[in-house]
């Protein structure tokens, strides 16, 4: 077993890396794992090179298994950016 698949876990190196294009943001579903739950957490990135832009989302919602908090983390993830757009980053 490769480091970075003991790191993600048994959704593979290549599944945890990669991110979903969304209205020009790429978004990273990465759950928080806190004993037998897992935290809503997600990376929304904008840009590349010396423009990237990053936003760290963390709630407080919890989940049984690691599945349902990607695709809720995802989710929220896409409702802050249809809500706040540019603005996740400072922006006026």
């Amino acid at each position: 077993m490769s480091i970075l698949s003991k790191l993600f876990g048994n959704k593979g190196a290549t599944e945890a890396l990669k991110g979903e294009d969304y209205k020009g943001f790429v978004i990273f579903a990465e759950p928080i794992r806190e004993g037998k739950t897992y935290r809503l957490a997600a990376r929304i990135e904008q840009g590349e090179g010396d423009n990237l832009k990053s936003h760290q989302l963390i709630r407080a919602d919890t989940f049984q298994n690691d599945d349902q908090a990607r695709e809720a983390s995802r989710l929220k993830a896409i409702q802050m950016i249809d809500e706040q757009g540019d603005r996740l980053f400072g922006s006026p």
